[in-house]
């Protein structure tokens, strides 16, 4: 394998591992900035040494062995660290010593595993609920800050000082980097399914780059959901926000075509759809329906069922989908969900309707820089027969977009209104 070859699927394996790495470091040495550090040493130890010997056999657990002794490395080196990090090296002396016995393991705790444990910890009371988000797709989704700013439609300097900020809190207060018990568990939770969701959507539609879409951090989302399902299996919330994901996540193969084209959701083939994921994402939806949940994971959810249920796109029960917009509205109010209830409405009753619930947010400032408003309306638009107005949203839309994959479908549908 050439050696730039080599690189490129030992920076793949990073970004599969990096998290988990970080979470695991995290624990440990109870500082993120120094767990990232780490986790990118073992990144350049790999980068240098694989392309000689070969990539081994569970490159996770080489780069957390290679993290910990560089940490080891530089406790041993400063004799002024304070008792516990002491201890803290002594522990892993042992553990460095017998890493092929089980490293995973040996970091992992009773509840989980160490990336819920550093979720949980980012999304303490303590740090605001802005700066949770962006920490977690910082560390988890391993996004720049000017991604994160586009996910937030907020300015990539704020995203800097909120990442900033919760570090610093999160280091002052000496968190245990683990998952919680009883009612704190639950007090934290909301946060949690935030975050968990944010890496999912970020994963289902990438807001930059080349690609559309990012199936590693959506099956990072999953898994996690799948964890906390586990932990909470009565909580309907947590089962809501599983089913949503696995729902959504079984569209994924169909969402592109070979060349990686955006394929709207009416016109996917539907036998590409996953339809065990479709099976697992109904099953959690029933049991959080027969739990009383009616919050908004359920009601995302129980939208994404109506796509799944139907066997081709014409069999799509737009009016139930537009009044289960209705009612997520009213938990969950926000521009994006009237929008996305404005495009639902456009399907269900016309293009008219769904153009004047549109009209009523296209001022609001939230929405300024969002892609997906110029694009629904022209959408809309277009299917009124209104083709030079729908050109010149098309366009807008393109231009807003980040994402190169999107910004090609865009103009392909700008040209359509010859």
């Amino acid at each position: 394998m050439a050696q730039s070859q080599t690189h490129r699927v030992i920076e793949a394996i990073f970004r599969i591992e990096r998290a988990r790495l970080i979470g695991g470091l995290a624990r440990v040495v109870h500082d993120v900035d120094r767990a990232e550090e780490l986790a990118q040493d073992a990144l350049v130890v790999a980068l240098s040494d694989w392309p000689r010997v070969g990539v081994p056999a569970n490159p996770g657990a080489w780069l957390m062995t290679t993290a910990k002794r560089r940490a080891i490395d530089a406790l041993r080196r400063d004799k002024m660290r304070a008792r516990k990090h002491d201890q803290i090296a002594q522990e892993w002396v042992g553990l460095v010593d017998n890493a092929a016995e089980g490293i995973e393991a040996a970091i992992d705790d009773d509840l989980g595993d160490e990336l819920l444990g550093l979720i949980f910890t980012v999304c303490h009371p303590m740090i605001s609920a802005d700066a949770r988000a962006a920490l977690t797709l910082r560390i988890v989704g391993g996004l720049t800050t000017d991604e994160i700013a586009r996910a937030f439609l907020t300015s990539e300097a704020t995203i800097a000082q909120r990442i900033v900020r919760a570090k610093r809190t999160i280091a002052k207060a000496d968190l245990s980097f683990e998952v919680p018990r009883g009612a704190e568990r639950a007090a934290r939770l909301a946060s949690v399914l935030e975050v968990i969701y944010l890496v999912f959507n970020e994963g289902y539609a990438a807001t930059a780059g080349d690609d559309l879409v990012r199936t590693d951090l959506c099956r990072e989302a999953q898994r996690l959901g799948r964890i906390l399902a586990g932990l909470m299996p009565n909580d309907a919330d947590v089962l809501g926000l599983l089913a949503l994901m696995e729902i959504q996540a079984s569209r994924l193969a169909a969402r592109t075509g070979p060349d990686g084209t955006l394929i709207p959701l009416t016109e996917q083939n539907r036998a590409r759809w996953n339809q065990l994921l479709i099976r697992r994402g109904l099953d959690a939806l029933a049991r959080a329906e027969a739990l009383g949940g009616d919050g908004p994971y359920v009601l995302q959810a129980a939208l994404a069922a109506c796509h799944a249920r139907a066997r081709k796109a014409a069999d799509t029960d737009w009016a139930r989908i537009a009044g289960l917009y209705d009612r997520l509205r009213a938990v969950m109010p926000s521009p994006v969900v009237d929008l996305n209830r404005a495009v639902a409405h456009g399907m269900a009753f016309s293009p008219e309707a769904g153009l004047r619930l549109v009209d009523e947010i296209v001022d609001d400032p939230v929405l300024r820089n969002y892609a997906p408003l110029p694009a629904a309306r022209g959408d809309l638009l277009f299917r009124c027969g209104r083709l030079a107005e729908a050109r010149s949203e098309f366009e807008a839309a393109a231009r807003l977009t980040r994402n190169e994959r999107e910004r090609h479908f865009l103009l392909v549908r700008a040209d359509a209104c010859n």
